[in-house]
C-alpha cells in the first residue's frame, strides 16, 4: 500500500465536499459582513485617535463629537435656510427623478440598442460625445436654456443616470449566448417569447450592475449641480458650511451623502437577490 492511501489527511478532503448549498455561501456573507464591520470600526478609531490628538487642526479635522454634536443642531434647529432632513429630502427628490427618467428612456433604448444594429449606429455616437464630457462643462449651458430652477438640475442629472443604464442595457442584450437563442427558436419560441423568457431575463444582471453605477454617477452630479445652483439640497448645505469654514457641518453633509449611497446599494443588492436570484450560481 501507498503512504497516500495509508495517510489520514485523505478523510477530511473526502468529508470537506458539501453539496451546493446556503451554508457555506452564508458562512462566506457573514464572514464578509464581519471584516467590513471590524474595518469601518478601525477607520472611525483612527479618526477618534486622530482628533484626540490633535494630528491635524480641529478647522480641518473635527472630532467625531464634534460632527456628532453638530448632527443634531442641524436636524433640529437646520442650517442654510433648511433643516438637515429637508436638505436631505430635495436631494433625494433630484436623485428619484433623474433615475425614473434613466430607467424610463435607459432600459428600452439600450436594449433597442442591443437588438437593433440602425439604432445602435444612429443613438450611439450622441450618448457616446455627451457621455464624455464633464457634467459641470455643460451646466451652464443648461442654466442659460433652462435656467436656475429644479429643470436644469434634473436634466442634468438624467444625463448623468441614463448614459450607463443604456449601456448596461445594450453590453446586456450583447452577452446573451446564441445557442440559448437558437434553442429557444427551435422549440418554437416567437419574437415575443425570446424576448420576456430569454433576452430580458439575460440582460437583468448587466441592467443592474448599470443602474449602480448610474446611482454614484448621479449621487456625485447632484453634489455638483447643488454646489453651483440651488437653494436646497446636501451640496448647497456643504458649499454653505465651506464658506464659512463650519467644517463639522460639513462632515455632516458628507456622512449623510455617504449613507445615502450605501442604502442605495443595500437596495440594489436586495433588488438583485429578488430579480435575479441566479446571479453567481451558473
Amino acid at each position: 500500500m501507498t503512504l497516500a492511501a495509508n495517510s489520514p489527511t485523505t478523510f477530511p478532503i473526502s468529508s470537506a465536499r458539501r453539496e451546493p448549498g446556503s451554508r457555506p455561501r452564508r458562512s462566506a456573507s457573514t464572514s464578509t459582513l464581519g471584516i467590513s464591520l471590524v474595518t469601518l470600526a478601525a477607520l472611525i478609531a483612527l479618526w477618534f485617535l486622530a482628533a484626540h490628538f490633535e494630528w491635524a487642526s480641529p478647522l480641518f479635522l473635527p472630532s467625531p463629537a464634534e460632527v456628532l454634536t453638530q448632527f443634531s443642531a442641524v436636524w433640529a434647529d437646520g442650517y442654510a435656510n433648511g433643516t438637515l432632513l429637508e436638505h436631505t429630502l430635495a436631494s433625494l427628490g433630484r436623485i428619484a427623478a433623474a433615475l425614473g427618467v434613466g430607467i424610463f428612456l435607459g432600459i428600452p433604448l439600450g436594449l433597442l440598442m442591443g437588438l437593433n444594429r440602425w439604432v445602435k449606429g444612429i443613438f450611439s455616437v450622441p450618448i457616446d460625445l455627451y457621455w464624455g464630457l464633464p457634467p459641470l462643462a455643460y451646466l451652464p449651458l443648461l442654466i442659460i436654456w433652462l435656467g436656475i430652477g429644479e429643470t436644469s438640475k434634473i436634466v442634468l442629472l438624467s444625463l448623468s443616470t441614463f448614459a450607463p443604464i443604456c449601456f448596461a442595457a445594450q453590453a446586456g442584450v450583447r452577452s446573451v449566448p446564441v445557442e440559448r437563442i437558437n434553442a429557444a427558436l427551435s422549440l418554437g419560441a416567437s419574437r415575443l417569447q425570446l424576448f420576456t423568457s430569454i433576452i430580458l431575463p439575460s440582460a437583468l444582471p448587466e441592467i443592474m450592475t448599470g443602474l449602480k453605477i448610474a446611482i454614484g454617477a448621479g449621487l456625485s452630479t447632484l453634489v455638483a449641480a447643488e454646489l453651483i445652483a440651488a437653494q436646497s439640497g446636501l451640496g448647497y448645505m456643504i458649499m454653505s458650511a465651506a464658506n464659512f469654514l463650519a467644517t463639522d457641518v460639513v462632515f455632516v453633509g458628507l456622512i449623510v451623502i455617504a449613507v445615502l449611497a450605501f442604502a442605495f446599494t443595500s437596495g440594489m443588492r436586495w433588488l438583485e437577490h429578488r430579480l435575479i436570484p441566479w446571479k453567481g450560481k451558473l
